[in-house]
């Protein structure tokens, strides 16, 4: 059928020479200043800056970067692994090597024989991959072990020596090369496998998740930006001194936790104890003392090495070693400093009591009512209830009841009626359901 458009398009006999229909596409150089224009606007969508941002795990990650220990990042496919990674090798100008460990033989990893002029007398030399004389020929850099579930169980065997020795063949990498792998959970990989456990043993595990004001602000044009801890240079003794004595003390009194190889295939991917962990733990501890990190980094540090109930257990003792000694409070009760965090005031008192339990002698007794009333004057009564009653049972017939306890009996009695009436509450709820 003959439209409007098709006679438009259709020239005349006689009409002059014939053109070039309005439609046509246009030759290349005409097409290039389109791409030249797309260029730009990408351009703009890529310039980004950053700004500092306070970021517990990326200060976690730079704090394991800087000890030199293998950092294994755990998160969903698009959360950003490998964009933090990138900008992170950009910020501390290192040179990125991004291997993808899935897509490459155990050989690439192992090194490759190269038969030379003499076998018989010389060997077969195992050569190194490109990847790995690029890294060596900089001197420094950061290698990215990308996509690490999905490695065969074949090719992960090849990555232990890389990961823990730092050798590709006969190749060693220089000791300014890092090295930050990835992986998704077997759930969410492309034809995953779980870790093996001497692999998941070499490394730091982080787990990586987003940040939803971090992610609006990238978008935005703003990413936090990655820098090196300072370490303090004169606190460096004391903080291998401290690592040394808290992992040792626990260890000591935990001889369990030494080497525990978990049962399920999934947990033995991931952190768990042993000796290297432990290792590795001392060494973070002893960094994170020295750059003065927060709580929240060291608890990630320390629990994706020993796994979470060790690492836990170790922080707690860590809170343990940070107590006073209660020979000390007992000794001068009038200027004790109590720790303000309600759990630590806690075990304070009950070491104070253990103390006395031990040593029960009327001056002790004294000194530790007098405590708990200093405790009743600066915090929760709730808190001195047990170590009190506890306290009480130790006295002696000949044994007066101190001026103190009258103030701090008030206390406790306006404590125990709240939870007298806590507990009706409760029982009172519980008989409507």
């Amino acid at each position: 059928m003959t439209t409007y458009a098709s006679l438009a398009r259709t020239p005349r006999s006689g009409t002059g020479p014939t053109t070039a229909p309005s439609d046509a596409p246009a030759p290349p150089a005409a097409q290039a200043p389109r791409l030249d224009v797309s260029g730009a606007l990408l351009a703009l969508l890529r310039d980004t800056t950053t700004a500092p941002r306070p970021d517990p795990q990326l200060e976690a990650l730079t704090l394991a970067v800087s000890a030199d220990l293998p950092v294994l990042l755990w998160g969903e496919p698009g959360i950003g692994k490998t964009a933090a990674l990138t900008q992170f090798a950009t910020t501390l100008d290192l040179p990125l090597t991004t291997v993808i460990a899935s897509v490459h033989e155990p050989s690439d990893f192992s090194g490759l024989p190269v038969i030379g002029e003499d076998p018989e007398s010389d060997g077969v030399p195992m050569a190194p991959p490109d990847w790995a004389v690029r890294l060596v020929r900089a001197g420094r850099g950061l290698l990215f072990l990308d996509e690490l579930s999905t490695a065969p169980p074949a090719v992960q065997a090849a990555l232990l020596r890389l990961v823990l020795e730092r050798r590709v063949g006969a190749l060693r990498l220089p000791p300014g090369v890092r090295i930050v792998a990835a992986a998704n959970p077997r759930s969410s990989a492309a034809d995953g496998w779980e870790l093996s456990p001497p692999l998941a043993n070499r490394f730091v595990h982080l787990k990586w998740v987003h940040d939803a004001d971090v992610v609006v602000r990238g978008l935005g044009g703003v990413w936090p930006r990655a820098t090196l801890p300072a370490l303090d240079a004169d606190r460096l003794p004391e903080a291998v001194a401290f690592a040394r004595r808290a992992v040792c003390g626990l260890l000591g009194a935990r001889p369990a936790l030494v080497h525990r190889l978990p049962s399920g295939e999934t947990q033995r991917g991931g952190a768990w104890p042993s000796p290297r962990s432990w290792d590795m733990a001392l060494c973070l501890t002893a960094f994170a003392t020295a750059a003065d990190a927060s709580r929240d980094v060291l608890s990630m540090l320390v629990r994706g090495t020993v796994g979470d109930g060790p690492g836990l257990e170790f922080l707690a003792y860590l809170d343990r070693m940070d107590l006073p000694d209660p020979e000390d409070l007992l000794a001068d009760p009038g200027g004790a400093e109590l720790p303000v965090r309600g759990d630590l005031r806690q075990a304070t008192l009950d070491a104070v009591v253990a103390a006395v339990r031990a040593r029960p002698e009327r001056h002790r007794w004294d000194a530790a009512w007098a405590l708990l009333a200093k405790a009743a004057e600066t915090g929760a009564p709730d808190l001195l209830v047990v170590p009190a009653t506890t306290l009480a049972t130790l006295r002696r017939d000949d044994w007066e009841v101190p001026v103190s306890i009258e103030g701090l009996a008030g206390a406790v009695s306006v404590s125990q009626r709240a939870d007298r009436a806590k507990a009706r509450a409760l029982s009172v709820t519980r008989a409507a359901r």
